[in-house]
């Protein structure tokens, strides 16, 4: 993110961090059982989610995770490449019509979590229940503040680039409806800090 905590410009520009920092995320990953995100940032950045950057064998990729629940993923997207497998977490208003389309990939799995959206503490208990242990959350904001609003995240390692980017309507790394008053924001205990080229890396445990 930038120093003042924007993860992407108004119009959706995310270029941020620097090639040393893409590397870590990379490596990092790779360590993952899986990787999610939420249905936003598919839309924004039709990312891949593998770690294409340090390794080219399918078998590294983690599990790639996509909370979605109107199903709005679209067909043609890398998420749904055979390069690893996915899951796509859906409520049970998801077309049905969209979920056998999603599932016709063969790397593709839908779950049902959740009425009128997905519930996460239903999805983190299928997620266990596949043998995953060990979850990477990539954004976006919105799933950021939920998940640390449904007490699941346990880390938190922040990239802050030199730079500022400002804009009222600028992506923060976590919004939401957001704490009323200090007290009750999420409380962290820093673990850790380090320089990565024009970057800076900490990391925090979720109190």
């Amino acid at each position: 993110m930038t120093l003042d905590g924007k993860i992407a410009t108004k119009t959706g520009s995310s270029e941020i961090s620097g090639p040393e920092d893409l590397l870590r995320v990379h490596k990092l990953r790779k360590k993952m059982d899986a990787i999610m995100v939420g249905i936003n940032t598919v839309l924004a950045d039709d990312p891949r989610l593998t770690v294409h950057k340090i390794s080219s064998e399918s078998e590294d990729n983690p599990v790639r995770v996509v909370v979605d629940s109107k199903a709005r993923t679209p067909l043609g997207y890398r998420i749904l490449n055979p390069d690893a497998p996915t899951i796509i977490a859906v409520s049970s208003q998801a077309s049905q019509e969209k979920i056998r389309s999603l599932e016709k990939g063969e790397t593709t799995e839908v779950v049902i979590c959740g009425n009128k959206q997905v519930d996460l503490d239903s999805l983190m208990e299928k997620l266990g229940e596949k043998g995953i242990k060990t979850l990477m959350l990539e954004g976006g904001s919105t799933l950021n503040y939920s998940m640390f609003n449904s007490g699941l995240v346990s880390e938190v390692r922040v990239c802050i680039a030199p730079m500022i980017a400002g804009g009222v309507k600028s992506k923060t790394l976590v919004d939401g409806e957001g704490a009323d008053y200090m007290e009750d924001a999420f409380k962290l205990k820093f673990k850790k800090s380090y320089n990565l080229g024009k970057d800076l890396i900490v990391e925090y445990e979720v109190l």
